[in-house]
């Protein structure tokens, strides 16, 4: 039998060996297509280190030998066609490593995937959405974000609200009632958390198993797509969640994906983040720059969303983060800071605000590293904003205070007129401050329930008349008792409550 056409042309090839591709989820994965005559999907791969690929499904009851790939080039793509498949089919790669280990690997790649107890890729539809957001999205590359201004909902959709048996909302049923509800309460944008597929619910999406599959827990990926549009319509921005910084190291995703570590850092000092049991990418290597740059290109550009928060900068830029002595290895220069990985953010940015302008990026980032939303010509990041995580610490701990003692703690309010100049902000109250037994924001104020109502009032005018934008954790509009629960919704009944 003939050798079937290759999907990827001689360009895009050309590119992927120097690792140069802009956009290499364009080219590599599953998409539908012809072959002969014959319709089906082309399955492409990079996978440098492997001795041999083939993919396998429930089409071919997961036998390995029943469509082995061929590798293109040097550099490591594999590719294969294969006849009758439709969108939804499941699939993976069967993997033969350079460690002569067979494993059957998610697609890197895939646009979608099962969520837990699954871990297949599927076959996605080619999009059929017919986007309507023309006016917000031309608008947006010209609005000054810097002086624009920003209050932010942010929001974990599966325990935003459900339906009455507690199963979940779709994304446009979902859209429909976000849009309504910042709209109504003078919200900007809502911020997503993580909505790349992830295996486990209780790590909220902070655990990518499926960087570039939005997950199949509210719908399909078009499905994803009517929600932002129906949200920029009704003039609010989107802003995801996006993590860069580690993965698991379940065996059916990323980890030693063709027997070598491909995409964690060879450095056993640098592989694995000691505090959430996950492997940290290799920031040195072109591949690893090219997968991560891509894929905040693809939400961007796929799904139109206004800009990236980058989750956990602060781990991502020093080698001895969370590390004891002899745990680390320094620089080439004898410092902490990860240069790598320094220079990967520095790319980011300006890749990602080159291509999409209008797009904002904002790091999470609790330390004095200088400049981290400064310009990289001056030795900067690049992000447009950072995370005050010093403000939020301070004024929570004010205002836990009992009232009488609080003129002895006042610098815990003045003192961000210390640094206020060095960067440019966002006021979170966010998600973290809500969980692990450390109480609700009402949970945490002192006195009777008036009281506590009273200084919880204070908290929000305070961060409303501070410079920055602001943002705030879904169900902070309804002052629950309680701390948040991700299995649970909002208890929305509290709103009735005068």
């Amino acid at each position: 039998m003939s050798a079937p056409a290759s999907l990827i042309g001689e360009p895009d090839l050309l590119l992927l060996d120097e690792v140069a591709h802009p956009r290499p989820w364009q080219v590599l994965g599953a998409r539908a297509g012809q072959s002969a005559g014959q319709a089906g999907v082309f399955f492409s791969l990079w996978a440098p280190g492997a001795r041999r690929v083939s993919v396998v499904g429930d089409f071919c009851a997961w036998d390995a030998r029943r469509w082995p790939m061929r590798r293109l080039t040097g550099a490591g793509v594999w590719e294969r066609f294969v006849p009758g498949l439709e969108a939804g089919a499941r699939y993976k790669f069967s993997v033969l490593g350079a460690d002569r280990r067979r494993r059957l690997k998610a697609d890197p790649f895939g646009r979608a995937m099962d969520h837990t107890p699954g871990t297949s890729s599927r076959v996605a539809a080619p999009s059929r959405h017919r986007w309507r957001d023309g006016s917000w999205m031309e608008r947006r590359g010209g609005i000054d974000w810097q002086r624009a201004p920003m209050n932010i909902y942010e929001v974990h959709l599966g325990s935003w609200r459900r339906r009455r048996d507690g199963s979940w909302l779709t994304y446009p049923e979902l859209g429909r009632r976000l849009a309504e509800h910042c709209r109504r309460l003078g919200f900007t944008h809502v911020e997503l958390m993580p909505i790349a597929e992830h295996p486990y619910d209780g790590s909220w999406g902070y655990q990518v198993t499926g960087f570039h599959a939005p997950t199949s827990r509210f719908g399909t990926p078009d499905q994803l797509r009517a929600m932002v549009d129906h949200l920029h319509r009704s003039g609010i921005g989107v802003v995801l969640d996006w993590v860069p910084a580690h993965f698991p190291q379940d065996d059916y995703a990323l980890s030693r994906f063709d027997g070598t570590p491909l995409y964690e850092d060879p450095d056993p000092r640098r592989a694995a983040h000691p505090d959430w049991g996950t492997f940290v990418f290799d920031y040195a290597s072109p591949w690893v720059r090219s997968f991560l740059t891509g894929n905040a290109l693809y939400w961007l550009e796929e799904f139109h969303v206004d800009g990236l928060r980058v989750d956990a900068v602060a781990s991502m830029l020093y080698l001895d983060y969370s590390r004891k002595a002899g745990e680390w290895k320094p620089n080439r220069l004898g410092g902490n800071q990860n240069l790598e990985a320094i220079d990967f953010i520095r790319q980011l940015n300006v890749t990602t605000h080159r291509a999409m302008p209008g797009i904002v990026t904002a790091a999470e980032e609790s330390t004095a590293f200088p400049a981290v939303s400064g310009s990289p010509a001056e030795g900067g990041l690049g992000f447009d904003f950072k995370w005050d995580m010093g403000w939020m610490h301070d004024t929570l701990e004010y205002f836990a205070r009992d009232p009488s003692y609080r003129r002895y703690h006042h610098r815990r309010l003045t003192f961000r007129g210390m640094y206020l100049g060095g960067e440019r902000w966002i006021l979170p109250l966010s998600h973290d401050e809500v969980v692990h037994e450390k109480q609700s924001l009402l949970g945490k104020m002192p006195g009777s329930e008036k009281q506590r109502f009273a200084n919880l009032r204070s908290v929000l005018v305070n961060q409303a008349g501070q410079p920055g934008k602001k943002l705030l954790f879904m169900g902070t509009e309804l002052a629950p008792r309680g701390e948040w629960d991700h299995d649970l919704q909002l208890p929305w009944r509290s709103a009735a409550d005068p």
